[in-house]
């Protein structure tokens, strides 16, 4: 990626990163803010977007080539903030073969046998490989904070059950983060940050669209009546879990063309930090291919 063509998506993208929680405030970012774009863009920002898509699938190759490293996006947000065709988006130019998206729903009975980071450390992608956390270990810091009786069902002994385990699992959070990125794991983490507005709005979207009636349930609603607490259990949670090594973006959602655009942007900035390019032959295989040719011209 040339250098002109960097800084414009580090320009893009620079509101909305996070490596710094101390200071950080959910109200200072607009879900509808569009970075000056205006609606009349979206053809501009949808060939951009294409650019990425493009670019990330060249960079993909060469991420399993190398075999060096590993990226992690995980994604979170409040229902109908838009993950999933954020998600299908981004990925629509890379080969499935080094991609797994992971769903993270209830946890079960083995799962709940365990600690609380075992069912997440068990999807990390591999080295050349691109893993998407839909939902994520986050969850123990989110639903698990504001519906505190699910700690219960985690079978903790009583005397680990203190007012100091969300500080103790932030920072748990924080030096699982640290020692992935130590090992080679690029990690990338999306809020995705829609209004209580536009939530309402894309509910009854599903609702009154009978094709659309199989991703309503009654539970979203029910959520919807704890928004405020959800809102300051994921400002804790990126105050207390945003660096430099794996930076928080916090996306507005209301317009889902400019949500696309700039995660695409973070992750076409993140794969081009890591400088990649195809291994380099030695001199020994070299020989070896120019034998096998001259094997195959003499056919």
């Amino acid at each position: 990626m040339k250098k002109v063509q960097r800084e414009r998506v580090q320009k893009l993208i620079a509101p909305y990163r996070v490596t710094r929680g101390k200071d950080f405030r959910l109200q200072d970012i607009s879900p509808g803010d569009t970075a000056g774009l205006k609606s009349g863009d979206k053809a501009e920002a949808k060939d951009l977007l294409a650019l990425g898509i493009d670019w990330l699938a060249e960079q993909q190759d060469m991420l399993y080539a190398q075999d060096r490293w590993a990226v992690l996006l995980v994604f979170q947000a409040m229902d109908a903030a838009g993950k999933d065709s954020t998600i299908k988006h981004v990925t629509s130019g890379i080969n499935p073969q080094g991609v797994a998206v992971t769903s993270f729903k209830q946890p079960s009975s083995e799962e709940l046998d365990h600690d609380y980071l075992w069912r997440y450390m068990r999807h990390l992608p591999g080295r050349g490989q691109i893993g998407i956390f839909n939902r994520s270990y986050y969850e123990e810091v989110l639903v698990v904070k504001v519906h505190r009786e699910l700690l219960a069902r985690q079978k903790l002994h009583s005397s680990l059950m203190t007012e100091n385990i969300w500080q103790g699992r932030y920072k748990d959070i924080r030096n699982y983060e640290s020692y992935l990125t130590s090992n080679g794991v690029e990690i990338r983490k999306f809020f995705l940050h829609v209004s209580r507005d536009e939530q309402k709005r894309r509910f009854m979207d599903r609702l009154q669209q009978p094709e659309k009636n199989w991703k309503f349930s009654s539970s979203d609603v029910a959520e919807r009546q704890h928004w405020h607490e959800y809102q300051d259990a994921y400002e804790q949670a990126i105050r207390n879990t945003a660096s430099e090594q794996a930076p928080w973006y916090v996306v507005p959602a209301d317009n889902k063309w400019f949500t696309r655009l700039v995660v695409a942007a973070a992750v076409v900035d993140a794969i081009a930090g890591l400088e990649l390019h195809y291994p380099v032959v030695a001199a020994d295989k070299i020989q070896e291919l120019a034998a096998a040719m001259a094997q195959l011209n003499a056919e």
